[in-house]
C-alpha cells in the first residue's frame, strides 16, 4: 500500500519508497536477486562489447557501447552520471533533476509512453518499473532495456551500479564508486558508534503523517545508526503506516526527519506550529531535520549524503540527551 502523495514527484517517490524493503548489510537471500546483480560476458576491469547483463528482466545483450541512453528513473540517472556515463545519456525522465544539467524531458518513468521513448532514438533504455509491457515493447523495437527496480538492500544498489558500469563501458568507474560508498558508509556508522542507541525518531513522508517502519530501506538505514522508530508500533499492517498527530505527540521522538520539505513545504517552523508539537523533545532541542525529498526517496549514490545528514543529527541529539 502506497502512502498518498500530493504531486507527480511524490507519486514517483512513493513508487521508489514502496519498493525499498529492508536494507541489509549482506544483500538478498533470494538467489534470483543475486543473479540479477551478475553479468555473463565480462571479466577484468573493462567491459568488452557485445556484453550480456542479467537484469531483473532477464539476460540483455548490448551489441555496442551505447551513446544514446534514456534513463526513466531518477536514481538510475544519478548512478549513470556518477560513473562518468553522463555524456552517453541523451534523455531522462521528467523527475530526474540531478546532477545539474541532466537532459530532462517530458518522458515519464511512472507512466511510460512507448512511442515517446522510441521517438527519442535510444540505443539503451533503463527503467525501474514496468507497468504493462514496456520492456517487451522496447524489445520488439530492437532496443535493449535494463529493468533495475528500486533497491531493497544497499547491496542491490551496489549491484545496479556494477550492472550500469558493464552496460555502458565504465566498469572501473563503477567499481570505484561502489568502493567509495562502502568506505563512506562504514566510516559514518563507525563514527556514530553507540551514540544513537536509545534515541527515537519519526520520519515524515508527507504532512498527513505517513511514515516508514524499520522494515523499509530507509528504516534500516536509520537502524544502522542505532535509532528506534516510533512508527514500528503502528506499522503492523503496513511498512508505510499513516500515524496521527496524537500518536506522534505521545511518542515524543528525540528526532524528526522531514522528507516533505519540497512537496509539502514542511519545515522545523511548520512542525513547531502544529498543535502540541512545540513540546516535543525533537522540537525543543532543535532536532527537526529538514531533508531533501529527492535524496530521501532515491537509492543511488546520494544515500551516503542522506546518512551523513542523519548521523550529524544523531550526534546532536545524543549530546542533548546526555546533557539533560
Amino acid at each position: 500500500m502506497h502512502p498518498p502523495m500530493k504531486s507527480a514527484k511524490r507519486s514517483v517517490a512513493a513508487v521508489a519508497l514502496s519498493a525499498l524493503a529492508l536494507m541489509g548489510a549482506c544483500g538478498s537471500d533470494d538467489p534470483a536477486v543475486d543473479d540479477a546483480q551478475a553479468t555473463t560476458t565480462t571479466s577484468g576491469p573493462e567491459a568488452v562489447f557485445p556484453v550480456t547483463v542479467t537484469a531483473a528482466n532477464g539476460q540483455v545483450t548490448i551489441a555496442q557501447r551505447p551513446t544514446h541512453i534514456v534513463s526513466l528513473a531518477p536514481a538510475v540517472t544519478e548512478m549513470l552520471f556518477a560513473i562518468d556515463a553522463g555524456e552517453q545519456v541523451t534523455a531522462v525522465d521528467d523527475q530526474s533533476n540531478y546532477p545539474d544539467g541532466v537532459p530532462t524531458t517530458k518522458l515519464s518513468g511512472f507512466e511510460p509512453n512507448l512511442e515517446a521513448i522510441v521517438g527519442a532514438k535510444p540505443d539503451l533504455v533503463v527503467i525501474s518499473n514496468d507497468p504493462g509491457s514496456l520492456a517487451s515493447g522496447l524489445g520488439a523495437a530492437k532496443i535493449p532495456v535494463l529493468l533495475m527496480p528500486a533497491a531493497t538492500t544497499i547491496d542491490d544498489t551496489y549491484g545496479e551500479i556494477a550492472q550500469l558500469g558493464q552496460a555502458t563501458g565504465h566498469v572501473a568507474e563503477a567499481e570505484a564508486l561502489v568502493d567509495k560508498m562502502r568506505t563512506d558508509i562504514d566510516r559514518i556508522t563507525r563514527t556514530v558508534g553507540s551514540k544513537g542507541k536509545g534515541l527515537t525518531y519519526y520520519h515524515e513522508l508527507d504532512n498527513t503523517y505517513y511514515s516508514v517502519t524499520s522494515k523499509t530501506f530507509l528504516g534500516a538505514l536509520y537502524g544502522a545508526l542505532g535509532l528506534e522508530n516510533i512508527a514500528d508500533e503502528a506499522g503492523k499492517g503496513s511498512e508505510y503506516p499513516q500515524l496521527s498527530a496524537e500518536f506522534i505527540v505521545k511518542s515524543d521522538p528525540d528526532l524528526i526527519f522531514l522528507a516533505d520539505t519540497k512537496c509539502c513545504k514542511q519545515s522545523a517552523a511548520t512542525v513547531k506550529a502544529r498543535p502540541g508539537f512545540s513540546e516535543l523533545t525533537a522540537v525543543k532541542n532543535g532536532n527537526v531535520v529538514e531533508l531533501d525529498d529527492d535524496v530521501a526517496s532515491r537509492w543511488g549514490p546520494r544515500v551516503v549524503d542522506l546518512l551523513e545528514d542523519v548521523a550529524a543529527a544523531v550526534e546532536r541529539a545524543g549530546a542533548a540527551k546526555a546533557a539533560a
